[in-house]
């Protein structure tokens, strides 16, 4: 009878040590599970790494949505010259091209130099042949361009011959940044107005040399500054 007992005692005492360790082996995989996978070299890697990464790359992309945003760019809805038409259009455009061609001669007049100087230079030559360029689209259309300044230009012209030295220079380089934006600005919103497939074409030929006008004379505009 004893010995009966006993070997009833001794199964009970196994089998409480087998649940024990069962137990213990399932405590060691939860807390396996909890500690998160690792990588082939064993480490795991910190969500802080994943949340500094996409900061990063967020900084990086606003950055550059800065940096295009600075860039000078016509906008159809800002100010422009009259357009109503092709033939209003073609006489603001030959305005403009007059605008600047006289503004520069007389700065040149006055003796500008360095980068004014430069400036001036091109948007005589810029300006005369774009000039050339409407003529024959505008003699096909019936419209006769004008060869002098329109009246806001006029008006100025004679302040702007008082100034010399530095307060002219950087008068002429703030009205170029002036006068470009608004060409620009004329050029993108006809160019969605006209069926003129000429006049189309002479727009796309001419915006890019005024863009590249208008960040010339922001750029010396802002050294004057």
């Amino acid at each position: 009878m004893q010995d009966t007992l006993f070997l009833f005692t001794m199964k009970r005492l196994t089998l409480s040590l087998f649940a024990a360790s069962l137990l213990a082996l399932g405590a060691c995989s939860t807390t396996d599970t909890k500690t998160g996978d690792t990588s082939a070299t064993g480490s795991t890697v910190p969500e802080a790494s994943a949340t500094d990464s996409a900061s990063m790359t967020a900084g990086t992309a606003a950055t550059n949505t800065g940096a295009m945003a600075s860039a000078d760019a016509p906008d159809p809805s800002g100010p422009t010259a009259p357009h109503a038409d092709d033939a209003e259009f073609m006489k603001s455009a030959a305005h403009s091209d007059q605008n600047e061609i006289q503004l520069s001669k007389m700065a040149l007049a006055k003796g500008v130099s360095g980068e004014a100087k430069a400036l001036a230079d091109k948007m005589i030559a810029d300006h005369t042949k774009s000039t050339a360029a409407l003529k024959p689209i505008a003699a096909n259309a019936n419209v006769t361009l004008p060869t002098d300044m329109d009246a806001e230009h006029k008006a100025m012209a004679p302040a702007m011959q008082k100034l010399s030295g530095k307060e002219f220079e950087t008068k002429y380089l703030a009205q170029m940044v002036t006068d470009h934006q608004k060409t620009a600005n004329t050029l993108a919103a006809h160019k969605t107005m006209t069926k003129n497939a000429a006049l189309s074409g002479w727009i796309d030929t001419t915006l890019p040399v005024v863009v590249e006008h208008l960040n010339m004379s922001h750029k010396d505009s802002n050294m004057k500054m």
